[in-house]
């Protein structure tokens, strides 16, 4: 009887769960009621101050490449180990940086060390861990913040810093929660504060059984088993147009023409990471409070397809699904709804009516009909009916490896091709 829409489970993702009946035990083991968001707030250093921070971050950065060389070395990646073996020393090299800011640049060098450590072992080619500026981390110990005279204090290289800073409007909601902790950043001559808020989560939802089942994709963005097609065609164009500027400047190598590529650096990440927000809230939107959205696990797409055209290869190769599924992740968990993963195998070439596999399933890009029974239904929405149906039959899996399943007929209007923006009865089972 556990409600399995309890906004922190999430399958297999830092429960281990792979199934719906292992994350209700989970749930009824650990239940979170807190859940975590980032306000990105700009500091008002003065030139002094700005000075301070600036070495404040090289002696940070210094302690985390030494420590990640190290471990990295010597196949180290136990976080204790590693402290015993250079506190003592980087605290003499570096003595003027507070204690908390070795064992947090330590932390982070553990992090991006496993990190290495893991891509080496599954024969990926990698090297030590380096930055050039790593954000110095901070905590309750290191940083306060007073939300009333927009002030925080520091722990810096020269002593405890009052600085001034200002609030974004979208984060207004969010002042007087609990504060964990921050990273310091420097971009562009403006310094930042990513704080971390610790806020009460939503009231617990009652499970409504509801499984919708989502693919996401490069040409259509999202389309759910609900007969939704969500985000903009536009959004591609947009990107190439700006992949066809930057690679004609660069061509270019004049004068002018890097100083256009500066006012550029950015601007595509910052779009893309625009029309991910966009696309995930009117996704979460979608779905009733209670609802589990199911979505393909891929990682490591970009290795495991092999595609012969370079424009399709790009395309793979700067999609940022990573970064839309936390997107979606963080806005479900706010709403109530559980966000699962299945294995993507198969997917686009499985019938949803009677269940066979075959690649000729796939005719065209938006295009599925079934060699065996002659079901006929827009590619993507078919795509969804089996990633739903999938996580109906007990499949989901936080990784790329499930055992592979005939997954369970979905039925539907009818056979006929379906069109963006079509309205189609909703599939038996809620899906």
């Amino acid at each position: 009887g556990a409600d399995l829409s309890h906004p922190a489970i999430t399958i297999n993702q830092g429960c281990g769960c792979r199934t719906p009946l292992q994350a209700a035990k989970f749930l009824r083991m650990r239940c979170n009621r807190h859940m975590n968001r980032t306000i990105r707030v700009k500091l008002r250093p003065t030139p002094e101050q700005a000075a301070v921070l600036i070495e404040t971050t090289r002696q940070f950065t210094a302690i985390f490449n030494t420590v990640s060389a190290y471990g990295y070395a010597a196949s180290e990646r136990n976080g204790v180990t590693l402290h015993h073996a250079l506190y003592h020393q980087l605290k003499g090299a570096y003595p003027a940086l507070v204690s908390d800011h070795h064992i947090q640049a330590r932390v982070k060098a553990t992090e991006a060390i496993r990190s290495a450590l893991a891509l080496d072992k599954k024969g990926r080619k990698v090297s030590a861990p380096r930055s050039r500026s790593c954000p110095p981390r901070y905590n309750v110990h290191t940083f306060k913040v007073d939300w009333a005279t927009r002030i925080v204090v520091l722990s810096t290289v020269g002593g405890r810093q009052r600085i001034p800073f200002v609030i974004p409007p979208y984060a207004a909601a969010m002042i007087g929660g609990a504060v964990a902790t921050a990273d310091l950043i420097q971009r562009d001559d403006a310094w930042w504060l990513h704080i971390v808020i610790n806020l009460p989560a939503p009231d617990q939802v009652e499970s409504n059984q509801v499984v919708v089942g989502v693919d996401l994709g490069i040409v259509q963005p999202a389309v759910t088993s609900h007969n939704r097609f969500l985000g903009k065609k536009a959004w591609r164009d947009t990107e190439s147009r700006y992949f066809r500027l930057r690679r004609k400047l660069q061509a270019s190598g004049s004068k002018s023409a890097r100083r256009h590529l500066r006012t550029m650096r950015g601007k595509q990440g910052r779009f893309r990471r625009d029309c991910d927000h966009v696309l995930s809230k009117r996704l979460v939107q979608s779905v009733a409070p209670g609802s589990t959205v199911v979505v393909e696990n891929l990682t490591d797409i970009r290795t495991r397809i092999k595609t012969r055209k370079r424009q399709q290869a790009r395309r793979i190769h700067g999609w940022s699904f990573a970064q839309l599924r936390g997107f979606i992740a963080y806005k479900a968990e706010a709403r109530g709804v559980m966000v699962c993963g299945v294995d993507p195998r198969n997917t686009s070439r499985t019938c949803p009516r009677c269940g066979y596999v075959a690649k000729r399933n796939r005719q065209a890009r938006s295009l599925f009909r079934c060699v065996t029974c002659g079901y006929t239904l827009h590619a993507d929405l078919a795509a969804a009916r089996n990633i739903a149906a999938k996580y109906r039959a007990g499949t989901a899996t936080g990784d790329s490896g499930g055992r592979p399943v005939n997954p369970p007929t979905v039925s539907d209007a009818g056979t006929r091709p379906v069109a963006p923006g079509t309205s189609l009865p909703t599939p038996v089972g809620g899906g």
